[in-house]
């Protein structure tokens, strides 16, 4: 021990020394080594300008300022760095501290940085004599004090707490003070407009997805704070509005100091994650991809053809690839893409040819796609198993004006669905829980007339009626396809039915077929992917940071779920659902996607997220009496897999929370939670703040336990299940085609005449053309990849994370559960008489598959594994 005078008191204090590592990332920019960031953090070096660390006491708090005291001495980093032209990757370094012995035990860091760039610091861990280690999971950007000319809060240091977590009755007092003080911090003012540097977090509208600045046409509704166009909140950058319209921001990129460090939308630096590896460039990548690969390749395939000549020619994508322009890697890599992700995509040993894998859909069989049975299955099995619900009134009904859209009552009659019911009638088939029904009248028919008014796309709004066989599995029984009453010389509502024997030998069949799989498309992308999980969850993530305290529980448990996803966010509202975006380009509702979606979140109600709930509302199961659920359909792989993982995670966080929580009383005095929850609702969703029936009340330790396992079960489950068979089920274009271009022909019209004439390429020329097929191709690859570093669901607890060794065996019996469920499925997918697992198209269904197991990290379209978060 040593001695040092304390000015405060002219007393000499023992002190101790504590050793230390931490690892961190320094500067870099895409992969690349930053030589600015090295030059200047080296000057600042010889200048004595460091990286200093302080530790904060648990216990002993200052005087003056109330928080807890800080070790008068800084220790300085050893600032280490690899030569010129080295990949910038973590580096350790070895610190020391002098602690002295009566401020009792370290819980926090101050870390001050003083040199020219900022960092992502990881992690640091201390070794206390006769304690143990103690560790400080960081994961944050440590910008420079001299930045404080813009950003006041630079000015005092970071503070970072230990991997132990707290209630806030149970905090102890030295890290009162800080915790209260960085909440502060994180919340902003409200004003003003957000930098790269920031940490604030803070809500907007979307006011930002049209570009009036370039053109009227590219004027898009606001979505959020109206009664007519409700939608969660995203993350306020605080953008120039635009001065031909004060209610939208701009989207113009100004140049200036915060355009170099982080071009684009603005984001909390905290959601920035590191570009240290290939896999963290999704979001980036897929930007400049949006930007400039589209470009090329759709100025490249116009010139080609209008639509596809037959069914070997979409097929030949696989097997020969598309020739592109000699150019395109260059292009790409100006775009600041890594030279691997393009090599990945392209063949560049000569000229770059565009590489398609076969989609799984075909790879067994490339005919079962189109059979009934594997129609059907998908409602169940495929990329979008959350739509169909049980048929418990007959005929259904719409819920819209009759006196603009026409009767509401179903053009389906009981003599459309007898032939095919095994001689039940339709009432004893819905007493029998046997008809089931996939409708979208209510989604599109509002937009029908719209969107087809526009240039190229033409939709029906439909209703897919189904009957459960006694083998187990759906056959599709009856389509209805309607259209308002102002679309003169296309008919009214038609009524097809699978019906070969006709003089059009079925293909009304596949082309009615077609326009339910092209509405299932739309609605699978704007609604059960982007809205029901990215859009939803952003509010969540905002609160989260304002309002729960790092050394929170709750933080812990639920910061790993939302890792990357503002990120990818930001992306897609830059690239994906903006004016002429993606999304607006390739799949059939068009510019009016987003208004859709806005349309279905009136309906959304956040206690039927889960999966329990959302079966009972459609239908689709029943309770047994015994706490459990009864599945409808017994043979339901998204269901069955489904309740598996939510039973686990149900199960891990009731017994995390039984760890922090002693019942219903320490919930109700919880104030961060309490905040947290009431921001969420009158902020975050502040459109449905006056919803009670469809929030949790937050009252008792069970609704805390029910919304923690809903929130967790969106961020990974219910996106793993609709996201990463995106290219497997819809990258063979004719199985589910993202736009159609015609009307079905009424019979005796030319158009019919040249169906029956060749009736292979009139279902061609009604589906999507070889442009929008080949860019939607090539954008369902990217988003359907599984990243090197994923981090699945049931990993990723170390002591880095919490140190906490009841929490730590609760997640280990979780890890294991996970691993018994991978056996289950992948017995239930072997088993011949589970026939809706692997279907005609011999596809088993693994969407749902854990993949906890997974120890290579190769990444890849794999068609399996949970990843913890939306991270793409």
């Amino acid at each position: 021990m040593r001695r040092f005078f304390n000015n405060s008191n002219q007393s000499k204090t023992e002190t101790m020394k504590i050793e230390g590592t931490v690892v961190l990332i320094k500067a870099s920019l895409m992969d690349v080594k930053d030589y600015s960031a090295s030059f200047g953090d080296r000057a600042a070096e010889l200048l004595q300008r460091k990286v200093f660390f302080q530790l904060i006491s648990c216990d002993q708090t200052d005087n003056e300022t109330g928080k807890g005291k800080a070790s008068p001495h800084k220790a300085a980093l050893d600032w280490n760095w690899p030569g010129l032209g080295t990949v910038v990757t973590d580096t350790t370094h070895k610190i020391t501290f002098e602690w002295p012995t009566d401020y009792g035990t370290p819980g926090a860091i101050l870390v001050t940085n003083k040199h020219a760039r900022e960092f992502y610091l990881k992690h640091v861990c201390i070794h206390l004599p006769d304690q143990g280690d103690v560790n400080f999971l960081c994961d944050s950007w440590v910008y420079p004090t001299w930045m404080a000319k813009f950003c006041s809060s630079l000015s005092s240091g970071r503070i970072f707490f230990a991997n132990n977590s707290y209630l806030p009755s149970k905090t102890p007092v030295g890290l009162v003070g800080w915790r209260g003080e960085e909440l502060v911090k994180m919340r902003g003012n409200g004003t003003g407009k957000r930098e790269p540097w920031d940490r604030i977090y803070d809500y907007d509208v979307y006011n930002d997805l049209g570009d009036l600045e370039n053109g009227k046409n590219l004027e898009r509704t606001i979505l959020g704070g109206s009664a007519d166009f409700p939608y969660p909140r995203r993350c306020r950058t605080g953008r120039n509005r635009l001065r031909i319209n004060h209610a939208y921001e701009s989207r113009k990129q100004e140049w200036k100091l915060s355009a170099l460090i982080s071009p684009g939308f603005y984001i909390p630096a905290d959601e920035k994650f590191p570009q240290a590896s290939l896999s963290d460039f999704r979001a980036h990548f897929f930007k400049a991809f949006s930007k400039k690969f589209i470009s090329d390749l759709v100025t490249n395939l116009n010139v080609v053809k209008k639509h596809f000549g037959n069914l070997k020619e979409v097929k030949s994508l696989y097997s020969k690839g598309l020739n592109m322009p000699a150019d395109i890697t260059i292009s790409l890599a100006k775009a600041v893409v890594p030279f691997q992700m393009i090599k990945g995509i392209l063949d560049t040993n000569d000229q770059a040819v565009l590489k398609f894998p076969k989609p799984n859909i075909i790879n067994r069989d490339d005919n079962a796609w189109r059979t009934d049975e594997e129609f059907a299955r998908q409602t169940l099995a495929g990329i979008n198993p959350m739509v169909i619900k049980r048929l418990e009134r007959f005929p259904p009904y719409g819920n819209q004006n009759p006196q603009i859209y026409g009767p509401q009552k179903s053009s389906i009659t009981e003599e459309h669905l007898l032939p095919y019911m095994d001689k039940m009638s339709v009432e004893k088939a819905i007493e029998n829980k046997r008809l089931f029904i996939m409708d979208y009248y209510d989604a599109y028919m509002p937009y029908v007339e719209r969107i087809n008014n526009l240039e190229t796309n033409k939709v029906h709004a439909s209703r897919t009626i189904f009957f459960l066989g006694g083998d187990g599995t759906l056959r599709p029984i009856a389509i209805e396809l309607c259209l308002p009453p102002t679309a003169v010389g296309h008919g009214d509502n038609r009524v097809f039915t699978p019906n070969y024997a006709q003089e059009d030998k079925g293909w009304l069949w596949e082309l009615a077929k077609a326009h339910v799989r092209s509405n299932d498309s739309g609605y699978h992308q704007i609604v059960n992917h982007w809205l029901r999980t990215h859009a939803v969850i952003e509010p969540f993530i905002i609160s989260t940071q304002r309002n729960l305290s790092k050394l929170h529980p709750l933080h812990k448990l639920l910061v790993p779920h939302f890792r990357n996803t503002m990120d990818i966010n930001r992306a897609a509202r830059e690239s994906l659902i903006n004016a002429e975006g993606i999304v607006e380009k390739c799949f059939s509702p068009g510019k009016f996607g987003m208004e859709i979606s806005s349309k279905a979140y009136i309906d959304w109600k956040f206690n039927e997220q889960g999966l329990p709930a959302d079966l009972k509302k459609r239908g689709m199961a029943t309770e047994n009496g015994a706490g459990g659920l009864e599945l409808v359909i017994k043979d339901y792989p998204y269901a069955v897999d489904g309740l598996e993982i939510w039973d686990a995670l149900k199960s891990w966080v009731s017994e995390y929370l039984s760890l922090y929580y002693s019942g219903d009383a320490s919930v109700e005095s919880d104030e961060e939670v309490r905040a947290w929850w009431k921001e969420i609702r009158e902020v975050g969703h502040g459109d449905k703040k006056r919803e009670e029936a469809g929030w949790y009340k937050m009252k008792s330790l069970k609704d805390v336990k029910e919304a923690i396992t809903t929130l967790i079960w969106v961020t990974s489950a219910h996106h793993a299940a609709v996201n990463f068979s995106q290219y497997d089920y819809a990258g063979f274009m004719p199985n589910l085609p993202s736009t159609t271009r015609k009307l079905v022909p009424l019979k005796g019209s030319d158009q019919y005449s040249k169906l029956l004439k060749d009736p292979e390429a009139f279902f061609l020329k009604t589906l999507t053309d070889p442009t929008t097929a080949t860019t939607t191709m090539a954008v369902l690859e990217i988003l359907s990849r599984h990243s090197t570093d994923e981090v699945y669901l049931g990993q990723g607890s170390t002591k880095e994370w919490i140190d906490d060794n009841r929490v730590y065996e609760a997640f280990q019996k979780f890890h294991q559960n996970l691993l018994g469920i991978e056996k289950k499925i992948t017995a239930r997918n072997e088993d011949p008489n589970l026939k809706n697992r692997c279907g005609a198209a011999k596809l088993p269904y693994t969407l749902l598959f854990p993949n906890t197991s997974d120890v290579t990290k190769a990444g890849g379209l794999t068609f399996k594994g949970i990843p913890n978060s939306i991270s793409i």
